[in-house]
């Protein structure tokens, strides 16, 4: 059995000169934001999620990305209430967020 149910990895990829990255959309924030969420609800620790900080997912240009393991789904997101509906939606309750799915 796994020590955590979820791994979420935020891909937070900084690249110069302008090149297409996570980072332009926020992701560190948003990361950071997760995290608290996931804090407040008492949602971390062992079974619960953990929130990872990614380099380079490879799919910069859909971004920005986070994956959530084990179950290898890809999301993208705009803002905090994205992040809520994952956390709500596929964090608690296992379903995923099929509006926010990378194809």
């Amino acid at each position: 059995m796994s020590y955590f149910k979820y791994h979420v990895f935020f891909c937070v990829n900084q690249r110069e000169q302008g090149r297409e990255c996570c980072q332009r959309f926020g992701a560190l924030a948003m990361r950071q934001y997760a995290k608290k969420r996931i804090k407040e609800l008492g949602l971390s620790g062992k079974g619960g999620v953990r929130i990872n900080t990614a380099g380079c997912l490879d799919r910069c240009a859909l971004g920005p990305v986070l994956v959530v393991y084990p179950d290898a789904v890809w999301y993208t997101y705009i803002d905090n209430e994205d992040i809520d509906e994952i956390i709500e939606q596929h964090l608690q309750h296992g379903q995923v967020v099929r509006r926010l799915l990378l194809a």
